[in-house]
């Protein structure tokens, strides 16, 4: 009952307007876009790699907040998802869009890049800029390709847990087609096979043999073969 009540008082446009009974952490996300101007649903936070367009992390925020306030947040998550690597590698410089402005005190000493700051910016960091782009097709990727576009699980913790496995199917694929480009195929095959013979018994039916016997059905005699010879 709450729930009707809260759809029936803000049936007008309003901040806290509720559009799905079965998801109310559901929001409308403006896109800015002339074929498609809103999306209803929680808005996702990728951070990809300069270089490879590796995702390393990838943060649902239910409530539609303002982009820049994301951004300390998902710079927390790339950092703890980094810590394991040897040299434990830290973002120190992010490349975003307009949307990110006057966030530099948020994510300090994070130095911060986006088209506002052109005059100030030297030569190797307006090519850097120009990366950004980048991230567009790995967006659509996930989206299209590795289940983004939709989530089937229920409240903020599935679709937290969905951010991440769409991300991980997308590094899964990137991983296997990097295989394929450096012809890594022999190699990983010779390991899984030598895993193989590691781990799996050298005979593993040997056990199980007396349980397949040959079954026999004993023929009348004068019956030919393939005929059915049915009792009275």
């Amino acid at each position: 009952m709450p729930i009707c009540v809260r759809q029936t008082a803000t049936r007008v446009a309003h901040k806290n307007k509720l559009y799905a009974l079965h998801a109310p952490e559901v929001e409308c996300i403006g896109k800015g876009k002339a074929r498609q101007p809103y999306e209803f649903g929680v808005k996702v936070s990728l951070a990809i790699t300069e270089k490879h367009g590796l995702i390393v992390g990838a943060r649902a925020f239910p409530g539609n907040p303002y982009d820049g306030h994301t951004l300390a947040e998902q710079l927390e998550q790339s950092s703890i998802l980094l810590q394991d690597l040897p040299g434990t590698p830290q973002p120190k410089t992010v490349l975003v869009d307009l949307g990110f402005r006057g966030v530099d005190s948020e994510v300090s000493p994070v130095h911060l890049i986006h088209r506002g700051k052109h005059r100030t910016l030297t030569s190797t960091q307006r090519r850097w800029l120009k990366r950004r782009q980048a991230i567009e097709p790995i967006i659509g990727h996930v989206k299209h390709d590795h289940g983004m576009r939709r989530c089937w699980l229920k409240g903020q913790t599935g679709d937290a847990l969905h951010a991440v496995l769409c991300a991980t199917g997308y590094n899964l694929r990137w991983l296997l087609r990097a295989i394929v480009r450096l012809g890594l195929r022999r190699i990983f095959f010779i390991l899984a096979w030598l895993h193989w013979i590691v781990n799996v018994p050298s005979h593993p039916l040997l056990a199980h043999r007396k349980r397949f016997r040959r079954l026999t059905f004993p023929l009348p005699q004068n019956a030919p073969i393939g005929v059915v010879h049915q009792a009275n």
